[in-house]
């Protein structure tokens, strides 16, 4: 309510690559994410009156010390950074930004 009543803002959702191809063994995770990218699609249309805009960022893989615990032998080199995914989220939430409404932003690192 406070954003549609204001001046607007920005949301930025975190789906995934797994939400635009999928492959296999994670089926319900897979349509949660592709859930989320329809969702963020529809939301955009419905708040851009409300000058609201919706998007969501697809990362692969984090690099986070969780994910290095859960995956030892992966190649960490090709994982997304956080500050890299930070950036890219602060810049959706950018006046440089206000053109981009309802989008998926790919951020796949180095994969």
């Amino acid at each position: 309510p406070v954003m549609k009543s204001g001046n607007g803002g920005n949301i930025v959702h975190i789906s995934s690559r797994t939400g635009q191809k999928s492959e296999g063994g994670d089926s319900a995770y897979a349509a949660s994410k592709a859930g989320l990218i329809r969702f963020v699609e529809s939301a955009a249309q419905e708040f851009k009156e409300a000058k609201i805009n919706i998007n969501c960022v697809l990362p692969t893989t984090i690099d986070t010390d969780a994910n290095r615990k859960a995956m030892p032998n992966a190649d960490f080199s090709k994982w997304l950074s956080t500050e890299d995914l930070a950036n890219v989220i602060l810049f959706l939430c950018s006046s440089g930004a206000r053109v981009i409404n309802g989008s998926a932003i790919p951020t796949f690192g180095l994969l």
